[in-house]
């Protein structure tokens, strides 16, 4: 690509913004070319706003930029968003209705019936969605988003063994990292040796966006998959990291030895290997007894391949298993951005 595509960030202040920021720095297709925030921030310098988070320095293009009101669209081709939910539900459909691709972390449109809800290497043919959307909504732009941190990691490793063996039902309990809660995110008294046995609406999400992630698109459509699925959702005192136990039922039965050689040969279709932020193999399967780990596993793939381990029978379903993701990239703002090279690579986007 000869000249990279101008995108608009909005909230751009926020954890994911921020990580948005980081990950775009020197992005083979895409250059910043406007970041957005609350109507309090908007006319003043990124840079003598934000309380930067990253481990890595602020971009001085970015730390230059003058900040935007959200509620004004650009027009720009692509809007990466990591608004605040109900920020998201006023603003995202004003931008694409002025015709911008909007690619959104935000969860008030994932389980829409005209929104594709994409991991690129899982259901890229959910695109498929956005004429419906637009002829729908009016819209000359869209909306695409990705799903929720706690989903993508186990969607992840459940798609390649539901196209083998059938997903027929699962249980999946969460240990979740603060900073999946956001800036300022969980207080310190509430979360430093402790578990929280509770993430409001978390549970809902991994359950019904899972099923639709592995759907069929036909007909201008999602068929959600008929799996039946339970999630308990706790925040545990981890930085970075989304560790979720999993046990899971198949239609046809599968060993241990059966789901570890699916997960570890599974490679993307060649497209989406293609994509700048898709890892070379999005799963690794890690024979160790004690893996894996947040700390010693989080960066895996950059942070954007899953890692899974404790393969083994399990007495109440047929297999169970451990996996890690990494909540804040491939979760949040690598899966957006991935999300929207699929856009340009499928064309939806112009180069």
């Amino acid at each position: 690509m000869t000249q990279r595509i101008p995108v608009a960030i909005l909230g751009a202040t926020g954890t994911v913004g921020q990580k948005l920021i980081r990950l775009l720095d020197q992005h083979p297709w895409f250059e910043i070319a406007a970041l957005t925030a609350s109507d309090a921030s908007a006319g003043r310098r990124y840079g003598d706003v934000v309380r930067w988070r990253e481990t890595t320095p602020l971009p001085d293009r970015a730390a230059g930029l003058e900040i935007l009101s959200s509620r004004t669209p650009l027009g720009h081709p692509l809007a990466f968003s990591a608004l605040d939910t109900q920020a998201a539900a006023d603003v995202e459909p004003l931008w694409a209705a002025a015709g911008s691709l909007v690619v959104t972390n935000a969860s008030p449109f994932r389980l829409e019936p005209d929104v594709p809800l994409v991991i690129p290497e899982v259901n890229a043919d959910h695109l498929g969605l956005l004429p419906t959307q637009r002829a729908r909504r009016g819209w000359t732009g869209g909306i695409v988003a990705n799903p929720n941190c706690t989903t993508t990691g186990l969607a992840l490793v459940l798609a390649p063994l539901h196209r083998r063996f059938g997903v027929d039902r699962l249980f999946v309990s969460t240990m979740q990292a603060i900073s999946g809660a956001g800036w300022p995110g969980v207080a310190s008294l509430d979360i430093v040796g402790n578990v929280v046995p509770y993430i409001a609406n978390e549970e809902e999400k991994v359950e019904r966006e899972t099923r639709k992630l592995l759907g069929a698109f036909a007909d201008g459509a999602i068929a959600e998959a008929p799996a039946i699925v339970s999630a308990h959702t706790n925040r545990v005192p981890v930085i970075d990291g989304h560790t979720e136990t999993v046990s899971v039922g198949f239609k046809t039965p599968a060993t241990p030895e059966q789901v570890a050689e699916t997960l570890a040969a599974w490679r993307p279709d060649p497209v989406i290997a293609a994509l700048p932020s898709t890892p070379a193999q999005p799963v690794l399967v890690d024979p160790r007894p004690d893996r894996p780990q947040p700390r010693l596993d989080l960066e895996a793939g950059r942070g954007m391949s899953v890692t899974v381990g404790r393969i083994r029978p399990c007495p109440l379903l047929q297999i169970r298993l451990v996996l890690l993701s990494h909540n804040t990239v491939r979760g949040a703002a690598g899966a957006t951005i991935q999300n929207a090279e699929l856009l340009v690579a499928a064309g939806v986007v112009s180069r």
